[in-house]
């Protein structure tokens, strides 16, 4: 019995709340092993990531507690603007939101919003937020007195490994839980904590299915170990840096909060020539932990791009101007 738990694939946009780590292994080798995939183009921006240029694998998140305690999103120059897109202003749901300072950061012309507390209690929002305040007291700003720059940042994968009720894939006796599974709790959406049922409830499900059948297989136990003792030249290292570099760039640029026809097809077509050069190159060198990620990160923006091309409407977290409708509002 194989359990994947790889996590999410947040690495490859150039900023993410998730771990420089989180290339989609998982996501990447069962499609190479023709399992299912789905639900990729859904990708959840978190709408509020501290904007502080060097920290974007993790960048450091502001939760929406903060919103919920009364914060306000506003523009550089003090100018409130969520008010433009929802009537439920700052406490919007996080894809209107992203969107929201996605389209503002654009209209401008600047890298971030800001996060407002300041008309709070200082002594209140320091009891509340004890972590934030450190943060950004450590690169120079009072949120008592400062506002918070802040900018979306890919956060979670809604999509993955298509599992049934006990976190079994579509391939015999490969289970998948947590981020890199798709178990449907999410939809169009992820509500916060569904996360937790992701993994804990599925790990649970998983493991007492498994073990039920644990005793009808058959076990190799010639697995040979791995090896990571690369012999790549520096110049082949510096094509694999670029090369991550380039997808983060064709990601966060054509396939992120905003998407359309035009620009997932650049989005493909690069990821495609890539694609092209990385077989290339992993035939060739031999095979370390860099370019197997780098592979799994191409594999994984096609498949998001990909689905992202497929579907034909907005639906929660995927949205296209091409196709502005919510699927509810077809009806």
């Amino acid at each position: 019995v194989t359990l994947m738990c790889t996590g999410g694939c947040g690495a490859v946009y150039q900023t993410t709340t998730n771990p420089i780590i989180a290339t989609g292994d998982g996501e990447a080798m069962v499609y190479r092993a023709k399992g299912t995939v789905k639900d990729m183009e859904f990708v959840q921006f978190h709408p509020t990531a501290l904007y502080h240029p060097g920290e974007t694998h993790p960048a450091f998140l502001i939760t929406e507690a903060m919103r919920g305690y009364g914060g306000i999103l506003r523009l550089p120059n003090g100018e409130s603007f969520m008010e433009k897109y929802d009537k439920r202003l700052s406490l919007a749901p996080r894809d209107i939101v992203a969107r929201a300072i996605d389209k503002e950061m654009k209209i401008h012309g600047i890298d971030h919003v800001c996060l407002d507390v300041t008309h709070k209690n200082p002594e209140e929002t320091k009891k509340h937020f004890p972590n934030i305040y450190q943060k950004c007291k450590s690169i120079g700003i009072d949120i008592t007195t400062d506002y918070i720059p802040v900018r979306p940042a890919a956060h979670y994968m809604c999509g993955g490994i298509k599992v049934d009720l006990n976190g079994q894939s579509s391939i015999e006796r490969l289970y998948a839980i947590g981020e890199c599974s798709c178990t449907g709790l999410h939809g169009g959406n992820r509500l916060a904590s569904n996360s937790l049922i992701e993994a804990v409830v599925y790990a649970d499900a998983a493991a007492k299915h498994s073990l039920e059948h644990v005793d009808e297989y058959d076990f190799n136990d010639k697995v040979p170990e791995w090896n990571d003792e690369g012999t790549m030249t520096n110049e082949e290292k510096v094509l694999i840096t670029q090369s991550v570099k380039e997808v983060g760039e064709i990601m966060s640029n054509y396939v992120g909060i905003v998407r359309s026809d035009l620009r997932l097809k650049r989005a493909w077509d690069r990821l495609d020539l890539l694609y092209e050069e990385t077989e290339a190159l992993f035939k060739r060198v031999k095979a370390s932990r860099d370019i197997c990620e780098l592979r799994n990160m191409i594999n994984v923006g096609y498949l998001i791009t990909r689905q992202a091309i497929e579907r034909k409407e907005c639906r929660g977290l995927h949205y296209t101007t091409d196709y502005p409708l919510h699927a509810y509002d077809k009806k």
